[in-house]
C-alpha cells in the first residue's frame, strides 16, 4: 500500500503513518518529478483548506498516474469540511481517477485567523480522533467502498463553499499576511518546513508570493516570531505525535 500525503502541522502525516503502508510526502515528489505509482492499495491524505482541496494536492492529481483497484483518500478538518469531497470526485474524473472510499476525520483546527488555538486543543478529546481514525483504518484493510456524503443542508451550500475556496486558492496576495517580530534569531526553520519553497532567510523571513496558505512556518517557528494579521491568539499547533524534522523532511 502506497500513502501520498500532504502536512503543515503534522496531523495528516500522523494518519498517514496510522494507516500504514509506504508514506509519499507530496510537495517531495512534486519537486523531484515522480508522478507514476501502482500497488494493491493507494491513499491520499490530506487537509480541507477553505472548504476544498489543497492547490498543491489538485497539482499533484493533475500530474499522478495511479494504477491500483482501490484508489482511496482521507481528508482532515477542524470545524467544516466543505465541498472537499464533491470536489475531489471531480478533479479524479478529469485525471481517470476511480476513487473506492473517500472519508473525513475530526482533528484540531490550526486556522489561526480564525480559531483561538488553546481553546481548540482543550476541545480535542471531545472530537474522538483515534476511534474514527480506527474505524478509517479498518474499512482500508478490508477494502470497504464508500463515499462520505453530506447532509442535504450543506450539500445546498456546497456550491458557495467552493467559489469561496476557488478564490482564496489563487490568492497570490496571501503572504502579505504575515509578519515577522525581532524576536527572530534567523534559525531557518520556516524557510525549511515550507512545502513550496515560498521562503528565504537572510536574517528574518522574506515571502516570495507563492503561499500555500498552510501556515507551517508560522506553526513551526520556535521563537513564535511569525505573526498572521489577525490571529486569535499567539498559541501555535503542532501534532503531538510528529516531530518536527519529520515536517522538514517531508516538506524542504
Amino acid at each position: 500500500m502506497k500513502i501520498f500525503y500532504f502536512t503543515a502541522t503534522g496531523n495528516n502525516l500522523y494518519v498517514a503513518k496510522r494507516i500504514g503502508g509506504e508514506s509519499y510526502s507530496i510537495p517531495k515528489l512534486m519537486k523531484l518529478g515522480q508522478f507514476e505509482f501502482e500497488d494493491d492499495k493507494i491513499g491520499i491524505v490530506f487537509p480541507s483548506y477553505y472548504g476544498g482541496v489543497p492547490k498543491i494536492v489538485e497539482e499533484f492529481l493533475n500530474k499522478v498516474k495511479l494504477k491500483s483497484n482501490y484508489i482511496f483518500a482521507v481528508v482532515s478538518f477542524g470545524s467544516l469540511s466543505g465541498a472537499v469531497v464533491p470536489e475531489l470526485l471531480e478533479i479524479g474524473k478529469r485525471n481517470q481517477i476511480q476513487f473506492s472510499y473517500i472519508n473525513e476525520i475530526l482533528m484540531v483546527d490550526n486556522y489561526l485567523p480564525v480559531f483561538d488555538m488553546d481553546k481548540e486543543m482543550k476541545k480535542e478529546p471531545k472530537k474522538k480522533i483515534e476511534e474514527s481514525l480506527a474505524q478509517i483504518i479498518n474499512d482500508i484493510q478490508v477494502k470497504k467502498v464508500y463515499i462520505k456524503r453530506h447532509a442535504a443542508v450543506i450539500r445546498s451550500i456546497e456550491a458557495i463553499l467552493k467559489k469561496v475556496h476557488s478564490k482564496n486558492k489563487a490568492n497570490s496576495e496571501y503572504d502579505k499576511n504575515f509578519y515577522v517580530e525581532d524576536i527572530c534569531n534567523s534559525c531557518k526553520v520556516c524557510e525549511k518546513v515550507c512545502p513550496v519553497n515560498n521562503i528565504n532567510v537572510d536574517t528574518k523571513p522574506v515571502y516570495k508570493g507563492n503561499c500555500e496558505q498552510c501556515l507551517a512556518c508560522i506553526n513551526h517557528c520556535p521563537q513564535n516570531a511569525i505573526r498572521l494579521k489577525q490571529e486569535k491568539s499567539k498559541a501555535r499547533f503542532i501534532n503531538k505525535n510528529v516531530k518536527l524534522k519529520e515536517i522538514i523532511e517531508a516538506n524542504n
